[in-house]
């Protein structure tokens, strides 16, 4: 490491320590140096008894290897985070609230995500450090809401990652009944920890395939969908005549009022959760300024093309008053995709194994993002003394060891759905993440609007920003303002139903359904608590926030030429540019 990528720990004792990222100047074609660049393959790689040995170790931040390239942030943007939430929630979705209902609450979420991702993008481009959304609420709105937002954020995934797979074992039930369900757990587990002994460089290039893979996937199922919509499915099918939108008018694009319509939007959270991983990505590419502005930019098309469509040619083509919709565990269940039952219904061999692949795939990629952005947070939270110094563990290959190793373990999780009350115990844990997403988008949001503010009274311009969220920071007041709407749209009926019954039901609740659908948001209020009585810290002013420690120092000439050659293109080109 060189002189200007590390200074001393604060107590001159902790190996390796770093308090603020690399401020050399870079340009759009130039890489940060790299440390990690010094080790040999195999230690690089994770391969060698060499690679586990301490690199870094202590309190400050440290930067983690940079192996990740342009290729695989857009790969994570595209579809990193695409799984069970879409292709097997989305089933309980379209049975709680109706063709009509998921499609306006999913592109709702998706103008949020829209905003949200762009805010994120201006400040990973700016201070590009690992756990980037938790240390940005931690340096521009409290040091304590910072403190929930990292560990509401790790238990997020940790909770996540034994759902994936339990999915991908219950997936695997669908070729292969009988085996018992623990046997594929330890597989797809063990897969997930070989794919991360490979560090960075492991998750980048799965995400990469894996997202490609499903890209694919979703363009061949609309293609598909179009023709069964327009009648061309195999004679004898459902879809062997022209079929239209008639689930629309008859059972109707919406069920169970506005209760169902309010319930869809715990699922298009769910579904969303892990997009803004680009973020977090973005601290180990090699040049976040040329990297994340494109990568940022195709979450457009995750929206337009996988959300919006997708859903929309599901819901001219699956009854939402089908029987197979409805499971016990709606995020669990494969049989009761709508992917796959469009596949069976149409009468198409094969295809309904092939969706069938496509989630498998897609739910374990989902389990690798987990134990990625779970253990890179909870090793930004130590760096900053916000969790227990033994995270802050950094082995020569770039891995956080002793985090990646407590994110993998909580994968053992999944095994309780083995016992006779293993469900009831597993919908208590997922209710302790459904609405954790949206604490995380919405303090980014808030993040931005803050930084922005400060940005402005310290004297600096928005031209010295060098990737600008497409709404600016009008932008992110509307990603703020919907994430708060569909908070309480989603809270306010989560209490009412809890009390009263859920959608199509009635009568009232017990207390046990009482907690478990309102436990989220409790533990994040306690989580923020805890971080204040520890801390001692409240809300920031304006006058209190740093905008220039750890700031990335840039290369101007390069920037200003690339904005010059930009501004002579036609305007439909600029602004093309800004979006896509």
């Amino acid at each position: 490491m060189s002189s200007k990528d590390s200074i001393p720990a604060p107590d001159g004792n902790e190996k390796g320590a770093v308090v603020a990222p690399v401020t050399e100047a870079i340009g759009p074609n130039q890489d940060i140096y790299n440390s990690y660049d010094d080790e040999t393959f195999l230690t690089r790689n994770g391969l060698n008894a060499e690679s586990f040995r301490c690199k870094h170790y202590g309190r400050g931040f440290v930067e983690l290897d940079r192996q990740m390239k342009s290729r695989h942030l857009h790969m994570i943007a595209i579809g990193g985070s695409i799984g069970a939430g879409f292709f097997v929630g989305s089933g309980s979705a379209f049975a709680k609230g109706g063709p009509g209902s998921v499609l306006i609450d999913f592109m709702i979420i998706g103008v949020m995500m829209f905003n949200t991702v762009f805010a994120l993008g201006e400040l990973a481009v700016m201070y590009p450090v690992s756990g980037g959304f938790y240390t940005y609420s931690t340096r521009f709105i409290d040091p304590s809401w910072g403190f929930a937002m990292g560990w509401n954020y790790v238990f997020q995934w940790a909770i996540v990652l034994p759902l994936e797979l339990t999915v991908c074992a219950i997936t695997i039930d669908y070729w292969q009944p009988g085996v018992h369900v623990a046997v594929w757990i330890i597989i797809f587990l063990v897969l997930i920890v070989a794919v991360n002994v490979f560090g960075a460089i492991g998750y980048a290039e799965e995400e990469f395939v894996s997202s490609l893979f499903k890209l694919m996937a979703t363009i061949v199922f609309m293609i598909i969908a179009l023709v069964l919509v327009c009648g061309g499915g195999p004679k004898g099918g459902r879809y062997d005549e022209y079929w239209g939108a008639r689930y629309w008018y008859d059972p109707g694009a919406f069920k169970n009022g506005f209760k169902g319509f309010c319930s869809v939007f715990v699922t298009a959270a769910f579904s969303f959760a892990g997009t803004e991983l680009v973020g977090l990505a973005a601290a180990e590419s090699r040049n976040p300024v040329k990297s994340l502005p494109g990568a940022i930019k195709q979450v457009f098309w995750r929206i337009t093309l996988f959300y919006i469509l997708g859903l929309f040619f599901v819901g001219l083509l699956i009854d939402s008053n089908d029987p197979a919709l409805l499971s016990d565990a709606p995020y669990a269940d494969a049989k009761a995709s709508p992917f796959v039952l469009v596949g069976r219904y149409a009468g198409l061999v094969g295809f309904d194994h092939f969706m069938n692949v496509v989630i498998l795939v897609s739910v374990l990629s989902i389990g690798v993002s987990g134990v990625y952005g779970g253990s890179r947070t909870l090793t930004a939270m130590a760096q900053q003394g916000y969790a227990p110094k033994i995270f802050t563990y950094i082995d020569k290959s770039g891995r956080p060891l002793a985090s990646v190793t407590v994110i993998c373990l909580c994968g053992f999780l999944a095994f309780i759905n083995i016992s006779a009350q293993g469900v009831v115990v597993f919908n208590w844990l997922l209710s302790l993440s459904g609405l954790a997403a949206l604490f995380t988008w919405g303090s980014i949001c808030l993040a931005h609007i803050r930084f922005r503010k400060a940005w402005a009274m310290q004297g600096h311009t928005v031209d010295e920003i060098p990737f600008k969220a497409v709404g600016g920071v009008y932008g992110s007041y509307l990603g703020l303002a919907l994430n708060i709407l569909v908070l309480i749209a989603t809270f306010a009926p989560q209490v009412y139903v809890a009390i009263v019954a859920g959608p199509g039901q009635s009568g009232f609740n017990t207390a046990e359904g009482f907690f478990s659908q309102c436990l989220a948001i409790p533990c994040v209020i306690v989580f923020w608590i805890i971080g204040f009585l520890w801390k001692r810290t409240g809300w920031l002013r304006m006058d209190q926030i740093d905008v220039d420690t750890g700031r990335r120092e840039l290369d101007w000439e390069a920037i200003n030429a690339y904005r010059a050659e930009v501004a002579t293109w036609p305007a439909w080109r600029r602004f093309l540019n800004k979006i896509m």
